[in-house]
């Protein structure tokens, strides 16, 4: 049966467009190459990351949504958004790998007067330029001729209740970047059903840009509170005191927290193919990629100053995913933290009430049942993640040593990072 969307990429971006699309009264489809996600999503079975529950799936499959694998299915729609993930490579750029597969398979079957949208993170002239190239050369249609093609950012903040993946497209304004105006207004219309407030960039390279300032502004400010952390506790400064009443001052200040490293599928770009780095991002993600490491330092020197060794020292490790009350271990400095202190000799066990199995370097990592008895019995507690359901105030009597990450603790409770 023909549909009016086609979802390419059932991941953190692609499943919440299709809620809201389903929720919205459009006929929708969702095509992903994985089989088992497919075949799990078609049971009413959510994903792994917890971004939608059970019942949402339900409600979805209800509502007519279709998770499929034939790509033949994909020639029959009016309009086609490209969701496919674009993880880090081994130099540290996006893999485009998924998103340019994902164009070839939609330009076989891609028909005249179809809208396509790009939603995957990609570096500035992606879209009109090696996936314009792909659609036209498999399909033998022409971009801003025979069929509309647009970039919009994904904004989703998994989580959270205003802007999570439960709301989709409507949790934010959605900017848009056509290659000619028509396919803005075919694109603004598109989204115009989700949402309330679309914006107009000036073209697709814009809009791409937008994604790329967003994830570089978050990665940067946490930076500069991850160095005011080691800055403070050098100087016995209490960080989260002075977040605290700086957040009060009612303009040009935006309150962001340290931790033990920068999680989540928003990968900062320091540079731009052909063009020169962006240094302060660059010495960003060198700041941030140190936070685990800086973790680990801080925990022996706890365990010193208390009389023990990190060899053999036991390391409790609280909240392994990388975001609160989510499943998504998705860059979780949880997996270097808990390799730099096996490295040390310590025996590493963990509790999160949203990972029943975790493994590092392939070997399973022992999960407690109990919290206050293995922070009990622990040398040293350390809160990596605070879920809500952590009472930090009980925790902190009950844990012999506790290292909180996240300053979720009250002041004077525990040591904080």
């Amino acid at each position: 049966m023909p549909a009016d969307l086609a979802v390419i990429g059932l991941g953190h971006h692609g499943l919440p467009l299709a809620r809201a699309a389903t929720s919205a009264g459009i006929d929708t489809l969702g095509h992903d190459t994985d089989p088992h996600a497919v075949a799990e999503l078609a049971a009413g079975r959510p994903p792994v990351d917890g971004s939608l529950t059970a019942a949402e799936i339900r409600r979805m499959l209800s509502a007519g949504f279709r998770p499929v694998t034939d790509p033949a299915e994909l020639g029959r729609v009016r309009t086609a958004v490209i969701c496919a993930p674009t993880p880090p490579g081994p130099d540290g750029t996006l893999d485009l790998g998924a998103v340019t597969a994902a164009a070839r398979v939609l330009a076989a079957r891609l028909r005249p007067h179809t809208t396509v949208l790009v939603e995957s993170p990609v570096p500035p002239g992606t879209t009109e330029g090696p996936l314009r190239e792909l659609l036209e050369a498999g399909s033998g249609l022409r971009a801003g001729r025979d069929f509309h093609l647009a970039y919009s950012p994904g904004r989703i903040d998994p989580g959270s209740r205003a802007h999570g993946a439960a709301r989709g497209p409507a949790a934010a304004p959605k900017v848009i970047g056509g290659l000619t105006p028509a396919c803005t207004e075919s694109a603004a219309a598109f989204y115009g059903r989700l949402t309330d407030k679309v914006v107009r960039a000036r073209g697709p390279r814009e809009a791409e840009t937008v994604k790329l300032l967003e994830t570089n502004f978050r990665h940067v400010n946490i930076a500069l509170v991850n160095e005011m952390a080691v800055l403070c506790h050098e100087l016995g400064i209490d960080l989260w005191d002075v977040i605290r009443c700086a957040e009060t001052k009612p303009y040009g200040f935006q309150a962001f927290r340290p931790g033990p490293g920068v999680g989540g599928h928003g990968v900062p770009l320091d540079t731009v193919a052909g063009h020169r780095p962006l240094r302060l991002v660059e010495l960003a993600g060198r700041i941030n990629e140190r936070m685990p490491q800086y973790v680990v330092q801080r925990s022996a020197t706890l365990l010193n100053e208390h009389g023990k060794s990190a060899r053999g020292a036991r390391i409790l490790l609280l909240g392994v995913t990388y975001k609160p009350d989510l499943a998504d271990r998705e860059g979780s400095p949880a997996d270097e933290i808990a390799r730099r202190l096996m490295d040390l000799g310590a025996a590493v066990s963990y509790h999160d009430p949203y990972v029943p199995d975790w493994r590092v370097r392939e070997l399973p990592v022992p999960r407690a049942d109990s919290l206050y008895e293995a922070a009990a019995h622990a040398d040293l507690t350390i809160l990596l993640q605070h879920h809500r359901t952590y009472d930090l105030q009980g925790l902190a009597v009950k844990a012999q040593l506790l290292l909180d990450t996240r300053g979720a603790t009250p002041a004077g409770a525990a040591h904080r990072l």
